[in-house]
């Protein structure tokens, strides 16, 4: 599960396409349909705090958890920027611990894919239901295994920019739904003169039965599962699922 550590320093140049801003909204009518207007929100895989950060602009008390300590870095760093009142621990999702409950807990950006085992994710799922406050609400977004093997597939992409480049090349394994991403960076230092440095992150695809059965396994009460393109019903074709889930009493 161990990711972005050099890639930390140029993630947020390299995802500037992310619609954090269409996330965020979302987030926040889902939490205001819940009833949750305010109070503490737990943001699992906040990665430089991107969603974090915009939550935190909208009145939530926000707490960020990642296993990454280079993307927390960065996530620090934009909280020292904004003055912003977040606290960062470097957790793992598997094995998080929290001085309280929260109302509500969202997991973002395909970070639960990074959670290769169903037993991990049913693990996962445990301490949040574990955390949250009685009918408190968990959102969290997956990709499918659909987008794994069709849309990506064993595909390689390039892209070249003034002070960063990279090579993306992809591999999926269809007998376990693991998804191989081995990525080359150059990074401008000075002048002319640029870093190489290559990361291997490992993804597996899921199906919306397989998170279901996960959910409801760990205690929690599914609610609703949406396109997260088009924000209807999940179609054979969906690449990015939202599911949203509420919290069934403590089992921990």
């Amino acid at each position: 599960m161990e990711a972005y550590g050099d890639f930390a320093q140029v993630y947020d140049l390299l995802m500037d396409d992310i619609p954090y801003g269409q996330w965020c909204d979302f987030v926040t009518e889902t939490l205001q349909k819940n009833g949750i207007q305010d109070g503490i929100v737990l943001d699992l895989g906040c990665g430089t705090g991107a969603i974090t950060e915009r939550l935190a602009r909208r009145g939530y008390d926000m707490i960020g958890i990642d296993q990454s300590d280079r993307m927390l870095d960065m996530a620090v760093k934009k909280r020292e920027a904004s003055g912003l009142d977040i606290l960062y621990l470097q957790q793992d999702m598997r094995d998080f611990e929290l001085y309280g409950t929260v109302r509500a807990a969202i997991c973002l950006c395909d970070s639960l894919n990074y959670l290769l085992e169903e037993e991990e994710i049913c693990q996962c799922f445990r301490l949040v239901n574990n955390y949250l406050d009685p009918g408190g609400i968990f959102l969290f977004d997956f990709n499918t295994v659909y987008k794994y093997e069709t849309v990506i597939a064993d595909a390689v992409i390039a892209e070249n920019r003034e002070d960063c480049s990279f090579i993306w090349e992809n591999y999926f394994d269809k007998t376990s739904s693991v998804n191989e991403y081995d990525l080359t960076f150059f990074v401008r230092k000075e002048g002319d003169l640029f870093s190489r440095f290559t990361e291997t992150h490992l993804q597996r695809g899921y199906t919306p039965a397989q998170m279901r059965r996960l959910l409801e396994e760990a205690g929690l009460t599914f609610l609703t599962a949406l396109d997260a393109d088009t924000h209807a019903k999940p179609t054979k074709e969906s690449q990015r699922i939202y599911m949203l889930a509420k919290e069934k009493g403590k089992s921990l």
